[in-house]
């Protein structure tokens, strides 16, 4: 039985590290480099600093995020109700339930990673513009209300609009640190991106879903259930996908970003094994690594096709 006695030790860094779910934030990672990448598309190039300062913030404000989950799932007994989770990719980071760290621990490192993120933020704001602020501003506001308390969004059914906005946010973000202006172009091309981000928590939460509706986490995937979760998982696919192929045939966005669109045959494999599986929970491993192929490979596809025009 797990509980959550206090370790005799203080984490080291690996500890730390591996509280922040590590193999996540590669996603964030891309996005930033898809928002440097659209900066770079017209033509005045990129500041390779602010760009590095960019990715650290990013990645830091979704460490943050993710410390502060396993802190909220531990606090409501999500995680430690949770025995079907295919670790590491859904039922937190565990650190808590084995008795690696503590409550205490990871909710302080999760207010450390935040607020040094806003510290460092309102500095990279005063360099770059105040529009930056408002980005920032809701993306921390984003990554709070995820999982704490009066709102918490991932239990009311909100955890992939929620996880889009961020994802859509951070690619807006590196862009305007570049560039020093908001342009709809980016805020266009990031919205892809920002869907397929909705789909990795939506196919993560079937997994979760049981013990999640045990404590009354009522996320997309307990309130859909496995076989509607599964069909809108393949709308959100196309829809990203669809927008992508549209906007740049209009225009809309410019057409190098269509190198995106290799992912598609990631994410209709991602769709059907979701659907063959939904039912079974345990077997959903290679849907959920497809998904995050899928975006991983989305942006980057969209991140290369973009750079060549700069």
């Amino acid at each position: 039985m797990e509980t959550f006695n206090a370790p005799a030790q203080r984490p080291d860094w690996k500890l730390l590290l591996a509280m922040t779910r590590p193999g996540f934030l590669a996603i964030t990672a891309v996005a930033c480099l898809l928002g440097i990448a659209s900066a770079a598309a017209c033509g005045c190039g990129v500041d390779p600093l602010l760009a590095a300062v960019t990715l650290v913030l990013a990645l830091a404000a979704h460490a943050g995020a993710n410390v502060l989950n396993d802190y909220h799932d531990a606090l409501n007994g999500a995680d430690e109700a949770n025995r079907d989770g295919l670790f590491p990719f859904t039922g937190g980071s565990r650190l808590i339930q084995q008795q690696r760290v503590t409550m205490e621990q990871t909710r302080k490192l999760a207010w450390l990673l935040l607020g040094g993120v806003a510290l460092a933020g309102l500095l990279l704001a005063v360099h770059t513009g105040g529009g930056l602020l408002l980005i920032g501003l809701a993306g921390l506001l984003l990554g709070w209300a995820y999982s704490a308390p009066p709102l918490k969004l991932m239990s009311r059914g909100l955890g992939e609009l929620a996880v889009a906005c961020a994802w859509w946010l951070i690619v807006i973000g590196a862009d305007y640190v570049q560039r020093r202006q908001f342009l709809l172009i980016p805020a266009l091309t990031a919205v892809s991106y920002a869907l397929l981000m909705a789909n990795i928590l939506l196919v993560n939460g079937l997994p979760d879903a049981a013990s999640d509706a045990a404590v009354g986490k009522r996320t997309l995937a307990v309130r859909l259930g496995a076989r509607a979760s599964a069909l809108l998982y393949l709308l959100i696919a196309l829809l990203a996908h669809g927008w992508l192929a549209v906007g740049a045939l209009q225009l809309l966005q410019p057409m190098p970003a269509l190198w995106g669109l290799v992912s598609l045959p990631l994410s209709l494999a991602g769709a059907w094994l979701l659907w063959r599986q939904a039912e079974r929970p345990t077997k959903l491993r290679p849907a959920i690594m497809l998904t995050i192929s899928a975006g991983v490979v989305h942006g980057l596809g969209m991140a290369a096709g973009l750079a060549r025009m700069g």
